[in-house]
């Protein structure tokens, strides 16, 4: 992460960057770029003003806007860092073959301008809204996931149990591993579990694609107190889905709403 972070929101009387410029888009500086993976890193991004936070409500995104080829492309991110994190926004983003913005990014340097705003989304957190958050990630779509967890995990009163199944191909496509297993270690409110299609000798996870059992077994059940949230590549959703609705979850929008029992990011 960037240096410059401050975890001081709470003292913080200024009104949040996204309640003050509403739905005008903003320009922030790009500060600093991690590689994490050989496709994939963590855009460290400064507010205009390094005492004030994002403001971004738990569980929805902001939109990042680029021109490429003379026309603006527009795509939805969700920030890694939290509202505790003064002057800063980090995004992880992982760069896709046919992924316009994403494959922008790759070609920016220190010093590059990204125009955000927000926030968007139909999915806004509250404290034990549910007993049981089911989570299904898939690569980059771990990121409203963490977000959410994170929230949960801060708050003592909020006794949500978070059950996340994430889905990748390879070992090294786990992103964000280290930060996941140390809040599964420490707090038995989270729980995490891995699932590979080409795994690495002694690998006690899941194997293959995401089942029904799985997901009964390791996200939640249909009891009336779940509810199922889901982001991933598109042919994943549509298959976590389907498998939901068989286990008895209440058949899912196509334009997910908050009360549904299968959210879709």
């Amino acid at each position: 992460m960037g240096n410059t972070t401050s975890t001081a929101a709470a003292t913080s009387t200024k009104p949040t960057l996204l309640e003050a410029k509403g739905s005008e888009w903003i320009e922030l500086v790009l500060t600093e770029k991690t590689e994490i993976s050989p496709n994939t890193a963590i855009y460290h991004l400064a507010l205009p003003d390094k005492d004030v936070s994002l403001g971004l409500p738990i569980g929805q995104h902001i939109q990042v806007m680029a021109e490429i080829d003379r026309k603006e492309v527009t795509r939805s991110y969700t920030p890694i860092s939290s509202n505790d994190d003064l002057g800063v926004l980090d995004l992880l983003i992982k760069s896709y073959p046919t992924g316009l913005l994403s494959r922008w990014f790759t070609t920016l340097n220190v010093g590059d301008k990204v125009r955000i705003r927000g926030p968007k989304g139909n999915f806004k957190y509250a404290p034990n809204m549910v007993k049981t958050l089911g989570m299904i990630a898939g690569g980059s779509g771990i990121t409203p996931m963490l977000q959410i967890a994170k929230a949960i995990l801060k708050n003592p009163n909020d006794s949500t149990k978070v059950n996340l199944i994430f889905a990748n191909v390879n070992p090294s496509d786990i992103l964000l591993k280290t930060e996941l297993d140390s809040l599964c270690a420490s707090d038995d409110r989270f729980s995490v579990y891995y699932v590979l299609n080409n795994p690495d000798e002694g690998w006690t996870g899941g194997v293959g694609f995401v089942t029904k059992d799985m997901i009964s077994e390791h996200a939640g059940t249909p009891d009336g107190s779940t509810k199922i949230l889901l982001c991933g590549p598109p042919p994943m959703i549509k298959a976590m889905q389907g498998l939901c609705e068989e286990l008895g979850f209440a058949k899912a929008r196509i334009v997910s709403k908050i009360e549904d029992d299968i959210f879709k990011f």
